[in-house]
C-alpha cells in the first residue's frame, strides 16, 4: 500500500472508532440518573465502599482514625449550561471507556498487515488482556485514587470561615482524570510488550533504570493522589507492580525470539 492509501486506512480507523465511542456515550447520556446518582456522586458519600472498608481496617487496629461520617462540601453549578456540559462531557467519557474494546480491535486491524502471521493469531489476547488491565485500572481509579482525592481535598481546610462549595465541572474533572489515568497506566505491560517487539526496550534496560523509574512513579503518583504519604504508596505499589511486571514480559519475549533464530 502506498503512504496515501495507509492514510485512508487510519481514517476510517478513526472514524469507527469516534462512532463508536458516539453510540456508547448517546447510550450512557440516556442513563443520566443511574450514572451521576449511583456512580459520579457515589464516592461523595460517607458509605461509600472505600470509606467503609478503611473504616473496618481501622477498627482492627483498634482506632477510628479512618473512619469519616461525612464530606463536608456541596457540589454547586455556577454557569447556565454548566449541568448540560457536565451531562455532555461525562457522556462522552463513558462512552469511551465501554467502547474501549472496539478501539484497540481498531487499532488492532490497522497494525495487523504489518505483523507475522504468528503474531496476527494473538489478536483476542492482546484485545482481552489490554481491555481487562484497562477495566482493571479503572476500577483501581474509581474506588481508590478518587475516593482518597475526594477525602482529602474535601475536608481540608485553611480556616473555619472558608466553605467549600465545588464546582459541579472542578469535582467531575478530579474524577475523569484519576480514572483515566489509571486507566491509561495500567496498559503499561501491553506497551512494553510491543516497545519490545520493536527493538526498543530490553529487560536488562528495564533492570538498568529501575531506580529511575521507582523516582518516576512516585512523582506520578503524587502528581495524582492527594499530598499525603499513605496514598501515595497505596497508588504507587500497583504501579510498581506493573514496571516488575512489564520486566518479566520483556524477557520472555527475548527469550522466544532468541529461540526462533536458533530453530531457524
Amino acid at each position: 500500500m502506498s503512504f496515501l492509501d495507509h492514510l485512508e486506512v487510519l481514517r476510517w480507523t478513526l472514524i469507527r472508532s469516534t462512532l463508536a465511542v458516539l453510540l456508547t456515550a448517546m447510550i450512557a447520556f440516556m442513563m443520566k440518573g443511574f450514572i451521576f446518582e449511583k456512580i459520579i456522586f457515589l464516592p461523595k458519600s460517607a458509605s461509600f465502599f472505600t470509606y467503609r472498608f478503611l473504616c473496618k481496617i481501622s477498627q482492627q487496629f483498634g482506632t477510628d482514625g479512618l473512619c469519616i461520617d461525612k464530606i463536608p462540601f456541596i457540589v454547586q453549578s455556577r454557569t447556565m449550561a454548566g449541568q448540560f456540559s457536565a451531562h455532555i462531557w461525562t457522556s462522552i467519557t463513558a462512552g469511551f471507556i465501554l467502547a474501549f474494546p472496539y478501539i484497540l480491535w481498531e487499532i488492532w486491524k490497522f497494525i495487523r498487515p504489518g505483523l507475522y502471521p504468528k503474531e496476527r493469531k494473538n489478536a483476542k489476547s492482546f484485545i482481552i488482556i489490554s481491555s481487562f488491565l484497562f477495566f482493571v485500572g479503572i476500577l483501581f481509579g474509581y474506588y481508590v485514587i478518587t475516593p482518597l482525592s475526594i477525602n482529602f481535598l474535601g475536608t481540608y481546610r485553611v480556616a473555619d470561615e472558608v466553605r467549600s462549595n465545588i464546582d459541579l465541572s472542578s469535582y467531575i474533572g478530579l474524577l475523569r482524570a484519576s480514572v483515566l489515568s489509571s486507566g491509561l497506566i495500567f496498559e503499561m505491560p501491553i506497551i512494553i510488550y510491543f516497545l519490545t517487539k520493536m527493538g526498543l526496550v530490553t529487560p536488562e534496560f528495564l533492570r538498568k533504570y529501575r531506580k529511575y523509574a521507582l523516582v518516576l512513579v512516585l512523582i506520578l503518583a503524587a502528581l495524582i493522589t492527594p499530598p499525603d504519604i499513605i496514598s501515595q504508596i497505596i497508588v504507587a505499589i500497583p504501579m510498581i507492580i506493573l514496571y516488575e511486571t512489564s520486566i518479566t514480559i520483556s524477557k520472555i519475549i527475548i527469550r522466544r525470539e532468541k529461540k526462533e533464530k536458533a530453530t531457524t
